[in-house]
């Protein structure tokens, strides 16, 4: 006998976000909606993705599956916890926080649809580099149609007595 709507589990009313590495070798998906979204500036996640930042949602290991491709994960273990990676095509894929052991953090750029959480969050943010972006204001690069970039201040002449006390004759 089938089972409806009202008698199905919990787990398969929920949507699933579907998300998947560069090469679609790995497929992996999340139940609707995240639990939570944040920006993580450390230098462990600076290096793991080549990026300023990496932006993450975080959910239950409960609600996290791999799909297609479990063996193509390659890890990498620390004390802090551990990454996994796409070994075809080297995508960072989890996350998994030594201290947090029922969570797992997947990078939210893995995703194409909504998760449910907006990034409200900044961690490590004491760590970010000094050359990031730091949402000075953009204009249009003249020729170069959807390069923006940062005109620097204008240096204005300083005065006389200024100049006079910095560089003594």
């Amino acid at each position: 006998m089938k089972k409806s709507a009202e008698q199905a589990s919990p787990r398969s009313q929920r949507a699933a976000v579907r998300g998947q590495c560069a090469c679609g070798k790995v497929k992996l998906e999340i139940d609707f909606p995240a639990f939570w979204a944040w920006h993580d500036h450390s230098l462990a996640t600076r290096r793991a993705h080549g990026a300023a930042y990496a932006t993450y949602v975080g959910c239950w290991r409960s609600r996290f599956r791999v799909t297609q491709g479990a063996s193509a994960i390659t890890r990498y273990e620390t004390k802090a916890g551990a990454r996994g990676f796409c070994a075809r095509c080297g995508t960072p894929l989890i996350y998994e926080r030594a201290h947090s052991p029922k969570w797992v953090n997947i990078p939210r750029a893995l995703f194409d649809a909504r998760t449910g959480r907006e990034p409200r969050y900044h961690i490590a943010i004491g760590e970010a580099p000094e050359w990031a972006y730091r949402c000075e204001p953009l204009v249009p690069l003249k020729g170069y149609p959807g390069v923006m970039w940062h005109r620097p201040r204008s240096r204005r002449s300083a005065p006389a007595d200024v100049l006079q006390s910095l560089w003594p004759q």
